[in-house]
């Protein structure tokens, strides 16, 4: 991943194959929250590592708050190790999907969101509502933010290559636009 770029959240769905006890959970966990009547999963902080699980009894999970792909690894099995502190387990190997990655950057350059509004396609630019511009890339899942000051989000990418490939294709793009004002 270049310096200028650095991966700020990745969420990942992911079934453990088992059922899982909520209320039980929640009364042997400290770092817990669960309230059935408001929402039906069981909130699982792991604070050491940032990442925060929804749990839902029928045994699939939403995580977030990891910085990498191997994060969420890590914060899955530590999950694991906590629903073995009640008795759970399973011989099937956790199914991880990544569902998003948010990546924030700087292109180093200045952008004059006014003129590039109207270049590319797929943009759209309120400066009296949001200060950026929101950049959807065509044929794709990805969505950038662009600033004036050349900081960037970007939203979308399924995995590290492809925010790294996005952001790179976005700069020669962008480029491309600027030297022909």
């Amino acid at each position: 991943m270049p310096e200028d770029v650095k991966i700020e959240n990745v969420v990942a769905s992911v079934t453990i194959f088992m059922d899982v006890p909520l209320e039980k959970l929640a009364a042997t966990l400290p770092n817990t929250e669960y309230n059935p009547e408001q929402f039906p999963g069981l909130v699982l902080r792991l604070k050491h590592i940032g990442i925060t699980a929804l749990v839902f009894s029928s045994g699939k999970m939403v995580c977030t708050g990891a910085k990498s792909e191997e994060m969420v690894k890590v914060g899955v099995k530590e999950i694991l190790k906590e629903l073995r502190k009640i008795g759970l387990s399973t011989n099937k190997k956790p199914e991880i999907t990544i569902q998003n990655m948010v990546a924030s950057g700087n292109l180093h350059m200045t952008l004059n969101l006014n003129t590039l509004a109207f270049k590319l396609e797929n943009a759209e630019y309120e400066p009296e509502q949001f200060p950026g511009l929101v950049y959807k890339v065509p044929n794709s899942h990805i969505t950038f933010l662009l600033f004036g000051t050349g900081k960037i989000v970007c939203t979308g990418a399924k995995n590290e290559e492809e925010v790294k490939t996005s952001v790179k294709k976005l700069a020669i793009k962008l480029k491309g636009l600027i030297k022909k004002d």
